[in-house]
């Protein structure tokens, strides 16, 4: 090997060395930054000398198997937490059992407020307190059916959002995709671009999971697990309309309430046929339209079992057959076919409440009363009670099934909420352990700053000598030129 030679490879050595130093240190610093994957120095036989080293390029390392386990862990977790936080709400918005503003709580208030004041009919104030405590039963159930309405609005609010953000983020991937080849071919790095891009395809994927498949010229096609085509060269472009304040009444079905569509075709987002399965996106319509319908229906039967059973034939003999009862729906009797935000509608009579200029012994005397009567007369007030202790249907299916007194419904209603959130909680629990191992397989595929230092010192090591040898040459040089 002539010094000629031996310089080129020494000066091949000391550029792959100085590349090579970058990496690692490229590696080391972004070992924890999101998106980011290990880097590698690419090195191959100079074409030159044949015998020093060139640099061919950095490789970017990652597994898309593993990246495609971690984004399904993704997914879940968000559609979890979506679903365990509503319940979570719901759950509060009814109170616990041993909670005194809980609505099973309330109604037993107003059964025993019945009993005291059958205890001593005369009494003004007893009368008083039982209206009241009727009142604030009802108000109760407006203020959970309320609440009902607040979540389901909320979450048609942030699908809104979350679709602008989808539309935004493909867009982003669009132009990305466009941009890496034009990157790669004027002989740029475009590692940098493919770390953005993946965030970025997380960020979507967090909404709708995705399946990305490679394509030539570094480019990606991304589909949902349902079978849209999100990005296929042109990034699809989803449509929502925001509706705000929600009401029971409102769904899809009868057009109060917006679907999905993706370049002008609706979009199936429930069902065994859903073209998106998990991802916050599916878990909001979720909420919107089965969760939120779910627990308003069943604050709506608890209403009506109330309502109903002060209108029972024969009940209180003062009033007509047309009459409300104790309870209505908004100042009339219960209609079948209003039932839907009843909970959200049931007022006490005002006939008998005190503080809307009602009397409230017309309790003991009865709501068709024209004078109070004797005051001794508990008979009345016995009824009331006695009706909310009767054994009748389930007013639904959700609540079990045979006969059931008044305090056992509400009970029901707790239980279920309750036994819901717990379910919940523990599938929000079980996909966040499972994300969080994902993400550990995934980081011990990463950057291992252990090895990575290892590496330095070897290219230090790789520098000196290139560096040796570079001198030495300049030492024969010197020597040539003084002979």
């Amino acid at each position: 090997m002539n010094m000629s030679t031996a310089l080129n490879n020494a000066l091949g050595g000391l550029s792959a060395a100085s590349r090579g130093a970058a990496v690692v240190s490229g590696n080391i610093a972004n070992a924890l930054t999101p998106g980011y994957a290990r880097r590698s120095l690419e090195l191959a036989t100079s074409a030159v000398s044949g015998n020093g080293v060139r640099v061919v390029g950095i490789t970017r390392h990652q597994d898309p198997v593993l990246i495609a386990n971690r984004r399904a862990t993704d997914a879940d977790l968000m559609a979890a937490k979506t679903v365990a936080q509503f319940h979570s709400s719901y759950e509060k918005l009814l109170g616990a059992a041993d909670d005194a503003t809980s609505i099973s709580a309330r109604l037993a208030q107003f059964e025993s407020s019945l009993i005291t004041a059958a205890s001593l009919p005369g009494s003004a104030q007893r009368l008083d307190q039982a209206a009241r405590a009727g009142g604030t039963l009802s108000t109760a159930l407006n203020t959970a059916s309320e609440g009902v309405r607040q979540m389901r609005s909320d979450a048609d609010r942030t699908i809104g959002k979350q679709v602008d953000t989808l539309n935004q983020t493909l867009k982003d991937i669009e132009k990305l995709n466009a941009r890496i080849p034009a990157v790669r071919n004027s002989g740029g790095d475009i590692g940098a671009l493919l770390d953005h891009r993946q965030i970025l395809v997380d960020q979507v994927n967090e909404l709708v999971p995705v399946n990305a498949i490679a394509r030539d010229n570094d480019q990606i096609s991304l589909y949902s697990d349902g079978g849209l085509i999100l990005l296929e060269g042109t990034a699809a472009e989803f449509s929502f309309s925001t509706t705000g304040d929600t009401m029971p009444h409102m769904t899809v079905g009868n057009g109060l309430l917006s679907g999905l569509e993706i370049n002008g075709r609706p979009v199936r987002v429930s069902g065994e046929f859903a073209q998106i399965r998990g991802g916050a996106l599916m878990a909001q319509f979720s909420v919107r339209d089965e969760l939120t319908v779910e627990a308003q229906a069943d604050l709506d039967a608890v209403a009506r079992d109330l309502i109903e059973r002060f209108e029972t034939t024969g009940l209180d003999p003062t009033a007509a057959a047309t009459d409300p009862g104790v309870f209505t729906d908004d100042g009339s009797r219960f209609d079948p076919v209003s039932e839907t935000g009843l909970a959200s509608r049931i007022s006490l009579n005002v006939v008998v409440d005190p503080d809307a200029g009602g009397d409230s012994w017309r309790l003991r005397a009865g709501l068709g009363a024209l004078i109070p009567g004797a005051p001794g007369d508990a008979s009345q007030l016995q009824a009331f009670g006695a009706v909310l202790t009767d054994s009748r249907p389930a007013p639904s299916v959700g609540f079990g099934t045979g006969t059931m007194r008044a305090a056992e419904i509400a009970e029901a209603l707790l239980s279920k909420a309750g036994a819901n959130a717990h379910t919940a909680d523990q599938r929000s629990s079980f996909a966040a352990n499972a994300q969080l191992e994902m993400q550990k397989v995934v980081a011990e595929q990463g950057v291992d700053s252990d090895a990575e230092l290892q590496r330095l010192m070897q290219i230090e090591q790789a520098y000196a000598a290139n560096a040796r040898i570079v001198a030495v040459v300049d030492e024969l040089m010197d020597t040539l030129l003084r002979l």
